[in-house]
């Protein structure tokens, strides 16, 4: 089952982190908050959007983005 790992805070942030979890062959989910109902609204609100992957994996994406994310 998968859980949040990290809150993203942009499209470019959310393309940096794919590619390295790709690269590694983690499996994993981005959620943006984007819905064009609602021109954005909940980006807004809550950020950009979410990624969540396996509870098991949590340390070890959160040591690769480390780099990219120094408050986590």
């Amino acid at each position: 089952m998968n859980t949040k790992i990290k809150d993203i805070e942009s499209e470019i942030q959310a393309l940096r982190i794919k590619d390295i979890l790709d690269s590694h062959d983690i499996p994993h989910i981005i959620k943006s908050f984007h819905d064009s109902a609602y021109d954005g609204l909940f980006q807004n609100q809550y950020g950009w959007g979410v990624l969540e992957a396996d509870e098991k994996s949590k340390e070890e994406i959160l040591e690769l983005l480390k780099d990219i994310s120094p408050e986590n």
